[in-house]
């Protein structure tokens, strides 16, 4: 799949810049789609797209560098991964771009003992956790009453995405001393496992998508990882209109635009957040893998973003 989309000519140096409505910087292939549904929806309301991919990166930055080319509103989907997109991040931080997940503001929300702190100072339910100080600060340890988080616990590395690092269901320290030598420089997390209830026989665990200040809520499998659109008669059915509170909850305390988080019901009616929040999220159509989001979703939220970018 190819990444190298249209990129218009810079300006001759006496001639004025182009200007951009929105630059969409994204690295990764399975994002094609998502690119090209912003692509449209940006036509739709008038607005031109930059797309900054590896293959035109270096002519943007230097075009940005010579004053030739500019953008008034960014997304970010590649510098997370890899760090020749850092220019463009800087750029549009130093000349007050409307910045669609400020960097730093994602960089503080991948730390999950950071945002474990802050979920509980907002109220925000959380499993029973003992966070860890990095191996490199302090490799001897004394073992923590691990009882409170029951037979069963999560070991979670601080700062990494996806399950990368993650042991479910640990039981020992000895489990715990070595998973925290994997990647040392990071906080640990041991995490009380949640049993979520079942409603209708389907598990209460669900993975919302926030965009533009809506909410997009899903019954999510952690087998399979399908989503399926929670519906207006099930949110009634099963009191689930706590899940768009607590979503705001977590977006004012991270203060992005565009994120995933995972809540889960348990069987006393609370709810519980518990893979806090997630940036980038995984955008992949359900049309073109199983394991994606559903396509009117994607199409919605991505009208969402232009609706941060369109003059008011």
């Amino acid at each position: 799949m190819t990444l190298d989309p249209p990129l218009s000519q810079p300006a001759p140096p006496d001639g004025p810049p182009i200007s951009h409505d929105f630059c969409l910087a994204w690295n990764w292939e399975y994002d094609a789609d998502l690119a090209t549904l912003l692509e449209e929806a940006c036509r739709q309301r008038g607005l031109s797209l930059l797309q900054a991919t590896p293959t035109n990166l270096p002519g943007i930055c230097a075009a940005l560098g010579s004053g030739e080319l500019g953008f008034r509103a960014f997304l970010d989907r590649a510098s997370d991964a890899d760090p020749q997109f850092m220019p463009l991040v800087d750029w549009a931080r130093e000349h007050s771009v409307v910045r669609i997940n400020a960097y730093e503001l994602a960089h503080r929300s991948w730390n999950k003992a950071t945002m474990h702190l802050e979920f509980l100072t907002a109220s925000v339910h959380v499993p029973c956790t003992i966070i860890l100080p990095p191996y490199t600060e302090q490799a001897d340890l004394a073992p923590p009453d691990l009882g409170v988080l029951g037979a069963n616990f999560s070991i979670k590395p601080a700062c990494r995405g996806g399950g990368e690092g993650v042991i479910n269901r640990a039981s020992a320290w000895s489990e715990v001393l070595s998973a925290r030598q994997q990647y040392p420089e990071e906080p640990y997390l041991l995490q009380a496992n949640i049993v979520p209830v079942h409603l209708h026989g389907r598990p209460a665990w669900f993975r919302i998508i926030f965009c533009a200040k809506r909410v997009y809520p899903c019954w999510w499998n952690v087998s399979t990882h399908v989503y399926q659109p929670v519906t207006v008669d099930e949110e009634i059915s099963f009191g689930l209109s706590p899940l768009y509170r607590i979503v705001a909850r977590i977006a004012a305390v991270s203060g992005l635009d565009l994120f995933s988080t995972e809540i889960a019901l348990t069987e006393t009616g609370e709810f519980i957040a518990i893979d806090y929040v997630n940036d980038p999220v995984d955008l992949r159509l359900q049309s073109r893998a199983a394991d994606g989001v559903p396509d009117d979703i994607v199409r919605d939220l991505v009208w969402q973003l232009t609706t941060l970018v369109a003059a008011p």
